[in-house]
């Protein structure tokens, strides 16, 4: 509903397309079937632009699972559409030499190069129509690989791979793991569901291929396996039905020779490297007939990067150690991992339930009672035969489970509860799976419990001896109330266990220190450092000339901090924002340094932006990037600041937005994208100043099919809000303006509200089907407005109104938007306040509400259902914007409630509310349809059975695109009205409309039967 994911899901989902299919002509199906290749001038041949439609969108490709070799002499990148199968491209970067792969219905084959950049693999999926038989015969989708040898180009191809990847730096090998030969998907590594009776990883086959000769191993019952970094050794882990024979084995890539590490009737589970790769760690459980799932020890290896390493395990058995808890055992539901300092192995530690007594007793009866069914004697006591004893009438088994139906189906819901049962639940699983992490060091032969009861949760250190903890467990009822999520926080010492408290009841911890010595976090309006190695907290931001207090954060928060940007490498200084610019703070509070100088007075929000998406920390020794936006221009950018040098270089900056920044591990050119509203966003390759750019993908030429919009605009304009902090702010909107516009003449227009939206004024939005999409109303003919939405507490409702409002009369003074023509539309919070701008204004000629909260007060006490949370948090301390509950604004929540002001609603309004929404209750939904019924205001309600939030199924989606164009073609273009919208449709009549609706069948109709419009 209004989560921060899903407020981020649907800004991504409005900028970079949804889906609404739009007639050429008409309301209603495609008007169109002939390839727009078909569709030639009679005089010239050239191809004709025509309108976007949904079935084009479903074929609509887009740019993705772009990666580049280490060298930087390659990169690979596939375009996928939403329905139909995808091509791999690679390309080389030093040459013209092009491969391109049909890879099957799949949005990421998952290409990946050696180390060398001499290979590349990546995955091939069954055909869109192959896929579609399956799936119908139920049969699971599988896929293969394919390795090319980008030299020569020969391939290789390899069925019913689930995992491939090359031998890390060595290059020197690559490992594919087959599927089982029963098809079916094998367990993740460690399972970890913690379930009884959970069974072992099963095993299938391993290739080895040598990449040099080509010669191949093949190593069967394989459960995991795994590569070093460095490339020097493959580990694997053999698991058997019945565990004869199951092992840890480790092979040297140079010489071939094979190791068995370990091997017993067990199982080998979450094995584990070294980042660095020069240590092995893994989990070893036996079955125990007293306890219900195995017992583990843990193992490792700590010296392989020797050059005679002793491959021998280190073993810590728990039960040969007095010291380890009584009740516990290793759990498998964390995997082991060596210390920064390869001295000591971390772990996780969980309760060793034994089996139930009385259960077993009660099982062999029962098994004793079927072979007495079966005839079957049992054995005579020795106080005699049956025909010495008093007959007694029959009992019960001691202990005997009844049968389920006898046994009620309860949950109970307590006052006390720190979370609701519902949210319980849902997290049950994570509850279920809980460890406690504990450390042993190896040469000491000495166990230290981390975290216990008293302090939950405690994260390892990737260097150091520092580990975090976190106790969130007092907090969590007021928490869960309303939706302040606070912590106590220690640094512990992982060599003796000791913790020293960094603060109580916090709220913001920003993160450890690279090297693990320190701590980040921010309170009282200021970020501070805390330092284990003394003990102390430092205010670093107390004497910096700026703020770093988000004062633009409009919900119930007091004084939350702006974001963080991390460390630099050497742990002496962090990366802070003030939301303009990016700043340098050392550890001390000392020597504070502004590295992006003027995004403040130019009104330029920096961001830094890491090539490395594996660092740990900025490294200041290598040049830094950061991206640029104008806040009032919405220009996008990016900057470089060399080392030594204190001044940035601005390398590009224009109307247009850039992504996907990349740099190889071992080159110095970049990749990137760039896009405008009718640009699309293609793939390039340029110096590492971003000069001598060279296009390498060329989706721009599926625009030339079609009629696209002409660009966007910027609207400035003011809200009209009477609460002070919103009287008269200035905000901005995009317009993105129709194909084919011409200055002076106006046009219908969709107006679609969320929040804050004209950041993404110049990004491409891809057409796509799911509901609205910007690129097919545009391409059809209409102007789209996205205004940002300002809010004040207590109001979100009324914000709305003040926003959008004055925004659509500026749009409107451009003569581009026909204020006359204007259709709303939002999902989820936008959702919500569509449901209540219409309540509020007459301004819109129809409104569609996707999803929305209609009654704040009885949306405040129910159930998040996605999350298991109550919506009091939500309310209290994030989209909502009330400061309380609604006991104590009583006003506030009725007065933003759209279903208070039903009886002035005059638009016609379409509401999208399906039964198993987990976010906005389904309930929301009818309350508001009922209402208005009952008013006889006129509204319909689409319900897609089984749905959620959104819409999953391809088939509603599509629907609910071709329904909203019928809706708004005919309110806003005078198109023929659905029948479905002005009669309704029988519920004995549904199946045989929804056949007539079908893609296939759309596609025959010239337009969908319904009345004539209105004259």
């Amino acid at each position: 509903m209004f989560s921060i994911k899903l407020m981020k899901s649907l800004l991504l989902t409005v900028l970079l397309g949804s889906a609404v299919a739009v007639l050429a002509q008409q309301s209603g199906p495609e008007s169109s079937t002939t390839p727009p290749t078909q569709q030639a001038d009679a005089q010239n041949g050239a191809v004709v632009p025509r309108p976007l439609t949904a079935n084009d969108a479903l074929k609509w490709k887009r740019l993705a699972g772009v990666t580049r070799s280490a060298d930087g002499g390659w990169v690979a990148y596939q375009f996928s559409p939403i329905e139909g199968d995808s091509e791999l491209i690679v390309r080389s970067l030093q040459g013209e030499k092009e491969y391109r792969y049909p890879v099957g219905e799949t949005g990421n084959a998952g290409a990946t190069f050696s180390h060398d950049g001499a290979w590349v693999v990546f995955a091939t999926y069954p055909k869109h129509a192959e896929a579609e038989k399956l799936k119908k015969a139920k049969k699971g989708v599988q896929a293969g690989a394919t390795l090319v040898n980008l030299a020569s180009g020969e391939k290789y191809e390899y069925p019913k791979v689930r995992r491939f990847t090359f031998s890390g730096e060595s290059s020197v090998a690559l490992a594919l793991h087959r599927h089982g030969s029963n098809g079916a998907a094998q367990a993740p590594p460690g399972g970890g569901n913690g379930s009884k009776g959970r069974p072992a990883p099963k095993g299938s086959d391993l290739i080895v291929r040598n990449l040099a000769s080509g010669k191949e191993l093949t190593i069967g019952g394989v459960s995991e396996f795994s590569f070093d970094k460095p490339g020097r050794w493959l580990a694997w882990t053999v698991t058997t039905d019945d565990q004869v024979g199951s092992g840890v084995v480790l092979r040297n890539l140079a010489s071939g020779v094979v190791t068995t590490l370990d091997s017993d009737k067990a199982r080998y589970e979450r094995l584990s490297w070294s980042e660095e790769g020069d240590a092995l760690a893994v989990l070893k459980g036996v079955e125990d007939k007293a306890f219900e799932e195995p017992l583990y020890s843990v193992m490792g290896l700590a010296n392989l990067a020797a050059s005679r390493p002793a491959l021998h395990l280190a073993q810590y058995d728990p039960g040969k150690d007095e010291a380890f808890p009584d009740g516990m055992r290793i759990s498998p539901n964390r995997a082991p991992s060596w210390s920064g300092d390869r001295k000591a192995l971390l772990f996780g530690i969980d309760e060793a339930k034994k089996k139930d007594r009385q259960e077993k007793d009660s099982k062999d009866e029962e098994a004793a009672e079927e072979k007495k069914d079966d005839g079957e004697t049992p054995p005579e006591s020795a106080a005699g035969s049956a025909e010495e004893k008093d007959v007694k009438p029959a009992q019960p088994a001691a202990g005997r489970k009844k049968p389920d139906e006898e046994k009620p189906d309860l949950v109970i819901w307590h006052w006390k509860d720190d979370r609701l049962q519902s949210e319980q639940q849902v997290q049950q699983g994570r509850d279920r799976n809980l460890s406690f992490l504990a450390v042993w060091h190896v040469a000491e032969d000495r166990f230290v419990r981390l975290a216990d009861e008293d302090l939950r949760d405690v994260s390892p250190p990737e260097k150091g001896r520092w580990a975090v903890g976190t106790q969130s467990e007092p907090y969590l009822l007021t928490g869960s109330l309303e939706g302040r999520r606070y912590q106590d926080v220690y640094m512990v010492d992982i060599m003796d266990g000791q913790r020293q408290l960094v603060g109580k009841r916090m709220r913001w911890v920003s993160g450890q220190s690279p090297d693990g010595s320190k701590l980040l976090y921010f309170t009282d309006g200021h970020y501070h450092v805390f330092d284990a190695m003394t003990g102390r907290s430092t205010n670093i931001t107390r004497d910096v000339p700026v703020s770093f207090i988000n004062v633009e954060d409009d919900h119930n928060v007091i004084d939350p901090p702006a974001p963080a940007a991390g460390w630099t490498a050497d742990s002496r200084a962090v990366l802070l924002s003030d939301l303009w610019d990016v700043w340098r703070v050392g550890v001390d509070g000392r020597g504070a340094v502004n590295l992006t100088g003027n995004g403040r007075e130019a009104q330029i929000r920096y961001r830094r932006y890491p090539l490395d998406r594996t660092e740990k920390g900025a490294d200041f020794s290598k040049p830094q990037y950061f991206t640029m936006l104008g806040e009032w221009t919405k220009k996008g950018g990016v900057a470089r600041l060399m080392p030594r040098r204190s001044r940035l270089e601005v390398l590009l900056w224009d109307d247009a937005a850039y992504g996907q920044l990349m740099k190889a591990e071992n080159a110095s050119t970049l990749l990137y994208t760039r896009a405008t509203p009718t640009t699309y966003p293609d793939l390039y390759v340029a110096d590492a100043d971003l000069s001598g750019a060279r296009r390498l993908s060329d989706g721009q030429a599926q625009l030339d099919a079609y009629t696209w919009s002409a660009g966007a605009r910027l609207i400035d304009f003011e809200s009209d809000s009477p609460r002070p902090e919103l009287k008269g702010k200035k905000l901005q909107a995009s317009l993105l303006l129709p194909a084919g516009y011409e200055p002076g003449r106006s046009y219908p227009t969709i107006v679609y509200i969320y929040e804050h939206l004209s950041d993404g004024m110049n990004r491409f939005a891809h057409p796509d089907v799911r509901g609205f999409n910007a690129a097919l109303y545009t391409s059809n003919g209409y102007a789209v407005l996205m205004p940002d939405i300002s809010y004040a507490i207590n109001d979100p409702g009324m914000s709305a109104v003040w926003c959008v409002l004055p925004a659509l009369r500026a749009a409107a003074a451009t003569g581009i938007v026909d204020a006359q023509r204007v259709g709303l539309h939002g999902h989820s919070w936008g959702g919500y306040q569509t449901a209540f701008l219409v309540t509020q204004t007459d301004a819109f000629k129809a409104a569609i509400a996707g999803a929305p909260l209609t009654n704040m007060v009885s949306m405040y006490s129910l159930v998040y259902k996605n999350s298991g949370s109550g919506n009091m948090a939500i309310f209290e301390s994030s989209q909502g914007r009330f400061s309380g509950g609604y006991w104590d604004h009583w006003d506030a929540y009725v007065r933003n409630s759209p279903i208070t002001h039903a009886q002035d609603v005059n638009t016609p309004l379409i509401i999208l509310h399906n039964d198993r929404d987990g976010a906005v209750d389904f309930t929301q939904g009818v309350e508001y349809y009922n209402t208005l019924r009952r008013l006889g205001k006129p509204v319909v309600m689409l319900e897609y059975v089984g749905e959620n939030h959104g819409l999953a199924k391809p088939a509603n989606k599509f629907d609910y695109t071709i329904r909203m164009q019928e809706y708004f073609d005919h309110y806003l273009k005078g198109a023929s009205a659905p029948d479905w919208w002005t009669e309704g449709v029988r519920r004995l009549d549904m199946e045989e409309h929804l056949k007539a609706r079908l893609p296939s069948a759309l596609e025959t109709q010239q337009a969908p039967a319904g009345k004539p419009a209105a004259q």
